[in-house]
């Protein structure tokens, strides 16, 4: 997805800008524009206006990646990371849908697997949940 790739790098520049202003907020800044951009999504999904949606669809994709930015300089998240945990989880998920599981169960799996890694790695300086 070489779009995704541009939109990245164009919000790392922005990113490296963002940080020189007064407004900015770190991660707040992008979680606070995130929720104003899902309810203008809210709005526009019943005027079927399909250029106005990807419009504001494109808004709440630039705003996550920037969050992404700002968590990786505030928390050491990894972009990888993220993407990886995400195909796992889902992968998981949705093969047990397929397969005539319950999601809730493999949620429920998950989650205790996710507790127990957290238990098994606590490091300084990364968020703890």
């Amino acid at each position: 997805m070489p779009d995704l790739e541009n939109l990245l790098a164009i919000a790392q520049r922005k990113f490296i800008f963002d940080q020189t202003n007064s407004w900015y907020s770190g991660s707040n800044t992008y979680l606070s524009a995130l929720q104003d951009e899902v309810a203008e999504v809210l709005e526009e999904i019943p005027k079927q206006r399909k250029c106005h949606l990807e419009d504001e669809l494109g808004d709440i994709l630039w705003n996550y990646l920037n969050i992404i930015l700002a968590l990786e300089k505030e928390a050491g998240i990894d972009m990888d990371s993220i993407v990886k945990r995400a195909v796992n989880k889902y992968e998981q998920r949705v093969s047990t849908i397929e397969q005539e599981g319950s999601w809730a169960e493999v949620k429920e799996k998950q989650k205790r697997a996710l507790e127990k890694e957290q238990s098994e790695c606590v490091k300084p300086g990364l968020l703890h949940k």
